[in-house]
């Protein structure tokens, strides 16, 4: 499938800001379930000042701020061709060693609740996929989906004692309860081609876990699936403060308005 996709963050200040440096981790590489045709960037009030591939492989660009901007702009856009591979995205690579996805991170540190998830789920002897499977089906059960009821800070935790929350939460709460179950797991942040839709309001996530034999496979528990040709994947980390698709630090008075504007489209 060949997936055209737009991605407009736009930052506007009631009075030109000071100082601003924003982090973009908006660049899909290729791999074995996609290949990126074409990709390009646009900035409006800023310059980039620096590229680098972070300790994950996320390919990040840093962005200065014009000092008299009182609007910044960041546009990706391009076209991706990706392919069913049941959720399997390879082996692992990059800097990053297989252990530290085992540890845990500040927004996926089980409690409780996390951890009687964890232990409802013991060694499974269809094996580790099915094992895997079952926790992304109870996850989807347990925790409704409800666009509001968390923010960006919400943890695994507090998702899962609260019975609500959004793909982020999702994803945190698997990565937190397979990593008690013995699996390195992270967190992908990424595009869903949704059926009927091309207008978003926010990129998607999910999570992945290693599985001996496999690598790292995929487990999307806001739909109760493993990702197939209708995603296409961003940037990994242990959690969503390493992927997030922008981040960044301002300096000055002014009031800031974020607007997004994202387009999925085969």
């Amino acid at each position: 499938m060949r997936l055209k996709i737009s991605h407009t963050t736009e930052y506007t200040y009631d009075v030109p800001v000071a100082y601003a440096l924003q982090r973009l981790r908006l660049f899909p590489k290729s791999g074995q379930s996609q290949k990126v045709l074409q990709w390009n960037l646009e900035i409006e009030g800023a310059e980039q000042e620096l590229r680098f591939d972070d300790s994950y492989g996320n390919d990040t660009r840093l962005l200065s701020a014009h000092s008299d901007a009182t609007l910044m702009r960041v546009t990706v856009r391009g076209l991706v061709e990706t392919r069913e591979t049941n959720g399997i995205s390879g082996k692992h690579t990059g800097w990053a060693p297989l252990w530290l996805f085992q540890r845990t991170s500040a927004m996926c540190e089980p409690g409780e609740a996390v951890r009687k998830l964890a232990e409802g789920h013991p060694v499974h002897a269809e094996g580790d996929a099915n094992r895997l499977h079952g926790l992304m089906a109870d996850i989807r059960e347990q925790v409704a989906y409800v666009t509001g009821a968390t923010d960006a800070v919400t943890t695994a935790e507090e998702a899962l004692a609260r019975g609500e929350g959004v793909c982020q939460d999702h994803s945190h709460i698997f990565l937190a309860a397979a990593r008690l179950m013995g699996y390195p797991a992270r967190y992908v942040s990424g595009y869903l081609k949704m059926d009927g839709v091309e207008e978003q309001t926010a990129s998607h996530a999910w999570a992945e876990a290693h599985v001996e034999g496999l690598g790292w496979v995929g487990f999307d528990c806001s739909n109760g699936i493993s990702p197939d040709e209708r995603y296409v994947r961003i940037a990994t980390g242990r959690d969503y403060r390493d992927a997030m698709p922008i981040s960044g630090i301002r300096h000055g008075q002014s009031k800031e308005e974020l607007a997004v504007h994202i387009t999925v489209e085969q």
